[in-house]
């Protein structure tokens, strides 16, 4: 991907929906993250929060992720939320508070699990805007986010604590690779951009 400041730039929808079937969700999803990392500032502190808790399957999808971008151990992005120190409703407010008391006007990517339509279950999404995480178990918590991905994990509307527990962990899991991978690809890039650029403007 050009990510020139000299090519013409073309609004893009604020929501990408792409289905964990689809063979080009990687490039998809990598190319979204790109499009909405590229208007911050090179040295902006990147913070991915990922929502949830391994004592539901289906809310597991967060920390799952955060599992996974853990291993990396690179300094590209400060994460919080893992399976073994998990980010959700208790502790919540407080992480935020942490994050906005040691990194300074950080971008903040927030990622979570959430319930929808029966033909929406399997998609993950990309969205501009903060992430509303308990809306759908009716929770009252803080916004969280600049850009969020949530993973449609399985169908909304009644009795959703039970579905969470009762959702597929092979689809979480799925949906929590693609997360993972996409979004350290996107900051790669971003990074080596971000170099480049720099050494041209010496």
């Amino acid at each position: 991907m050009n990510l020139s400041s000299k090519a013409p730039s073309l609004p893009e929808p604020s929501c990408l929906k792409i289905s964990h079937a689809d063979p080009n969700i990687y490039s998809a999803i990598t190319h979204r993250l790109l499009f909405h990392i590229s208007r911050t500032r090179p040295d902006t502190p990147i913070v991915i929060i990922c929502v949830g808790t391994d004592r539901s399957t289906g809310d597991s999808l967060g920390p799952l992720v955060g599992t996974t971008l853990a291993r990396f151990h690179s300094p590209l992005f400060h994460l919080y939320g893992t399976l073994e120190d998990p980010v959700h409703a208790i502790n919540l407010e407080e992480t935020l508070s942490l994050v906005y008391e040691k990194h300074h006007n950080p971008f903040i990517i927030a990622i979570d699990a959430c319930l929808g339509q029966s033909t929406s279950v399997g998609c993950i999404q990309v969205v501009e805007g903060p992430l509303r995480p308990g809306a759908g178990v009716n929770k009252q918590l803080p916004p969280v986010g600049d850009i969020h991905l949530t993973g449609i994990v399985n169908v909304g509307g009644f009795m959703e604590y039970f579905v969470l527990q009762n959702t597929r962990l092979s689809l979480v899991m799925r949906l929590s690779d693609i997360i993972a991978s996409s979004l350290y690809s996107a900051l790669k890039q971003w990074n080596l951009h971000s170099k480049s650029a720099a050494t041209r403007e010496q």
